[in-house]
């Protein structure tokens, strides 16, 4: 019988403000909060800590004080293990990596019982300093770096290629974020509740023209674990989990923006990683019931839902403003409140998309509960999209 994986046990920290300064005389420490969650998600689980036999940590933000992350946690949660025990960078994927090789080694046999961990502290550092890391993470330090190039001026360009190619106005693609601040206000993990209206989302001042402050992601601190476990071990837990159905992951061979010319706005990474794992789990996007997207901006929600086929090329704002991807809409999208309200802390960012999921497909999400959700689809990025990786999740009850 072929193995499969499940998610079986969650736990998170709202996204905010959770780090302290330097010179503040009460520090919160990274892998306190850290082991909390374990014992959280554990908890959610039914599993005892001795079953657990793979610890896959995502990389935390250079600036937290304990390094090589993942063999501490291990010796601070005293968790001998037969399987791995590492940690994943990559960029936006660095979480979802995490996710990816701790279910490696549930379907390798080398562990019926593993944990994906995320933590990105962040809040405690200036944002000068922050986006300078950022800039050098994110582009060529030999051209885009010296000329100040962010992630979010990426995005921006493609909502303006976007805009001139389609025909669509900025105030459709900003009805992503009115969409995501409603779900937000459902979502006790959200770091921003309170509902705007599109009025307030066009009124805020630029951040990279054509997108203003409420259709950006803030920055936040965050936490995540999940538990993942056999499919076996999972059944006989006698309660619902989110069995791990199918994968798929593409990069395009370009490190974010390409100095060759190409479809800005096709995010091909995203297409054939999606027609991967829409191959691979025996169903069309058409089956799916609700879909948590790594989309840092509005415009990047709306490029990606038609890369995934969920909307056609050129009518993903349109369905956004129609209400198609709100819930009770065709295809719910982000209802979690996407990375503009729930927020976006970048390294733990995937791990929040899973937990949604989880909880969607247990049926525990409440007011936001999608009614009878059985398939889900997660999409992460490494950097606009250059590459993707996405998985489809069943329910099991």
């Amino acid at each position: 019988m072929m193995r499969r994986a499940a998610i079986i046990g969650t736990a998170a920290i709202p996204v905010g403000r959770h780090q302290c300064k330097a010179g503040d005389p009460i520090q919160v420490v990274e892998h306190e909060i850290a082991a909390r969650l374990v014992i959280q998600a554990m908890q959610d689980a039914g599993v005892d800590k001795s079953e657990v036999n793979a610890i896959v940590c995502a990389h935390p933000r250079p600036y937290t004080k304990q390094k090589y992350f993942s063999t501490f946690m291990a010796h601070y949660l005293r968790l001998p293990c037969k399987g791995i025990v590492m940690e994943t960078m990559g960029n936006g994927l660095t979480a979802a990596l995490a996710f990816d090789k701790a279910v490696d080694e549930i379907l390798l046999g080398r562990a019926e019982v593993a944990l994906a961990l995320a933590v990105n502290m962040e809040m405690s550092v200036e944002s000068a300093v922050h986006m300078r890391d950022s800039v050098r993470a994110t582009g060529d330090v030999d051209f885009h770096a010296p000329a100040g190039f962010t992630p979010i001026s990426w995005y921006a360009m493609d909502a303006m290629r976007y805009m001139h190619e389609h025909g669509v106005t900025r105030a459709q693609i900003a009805s992503v974020a009115v969409k995501n601040r409603r779900h937000a206000a459902l979502n006790p993990l959200a770091q921003y509740r309170s509902p705007i209206t599109l009025e307030q989302v066009l009124e805020q001042r630029p951040i990279v023209e054509p997108l203003g402050l409420y259709e950006v992601p803030p920055r936040g601190d965050g936490a995540a674990c999940l538990v993942i476990a056999s499919e076996q071990r999972a059944r006989a837990l006698g309660r619902p989990f989110a069995l791990v159905r199918a994968r798929g992951f593409f990069h395009e061979g370009a490190h974010q923006i390409s100095e060759i010319p190409n479809d800005m706005i096709g995010f091909v990474a995203a297409q054939t990683a999606g027609r991967i794992a829409y191959e691979a789990a025996g169903i069309g996007p058409d089956d799916l019931d609700l879909v948590e997207p790594y989309a840092p901006c509005t415009i990047v929600e709306v490029l990606v839902s038609e890369a995934l086929q969920l909307a056609p090329r050129g009518g993903g704002a349109l369905a956004a403003q129609r209400g198609e991807t709100s819930l009770g809409g065709r295809m719910p999208i982000a209802t979690s409140g996407g990375f503009t309200s729930r927020g976006h802390p970048s390294y733990a960012t995937p791990l929040y998309s899973f937990i949604e999921l989880a909880d969607q497909l247990r049926g525990r999400a409440g007011a936001r509960q999608v009614a009878d959700a059985r398939l889900a689809l997660a999409s992460n990025e490494l950097g606009n999209y250059n590459a993707a990786l996405v998985h489809i999740l069943e329910a099991v009850r």
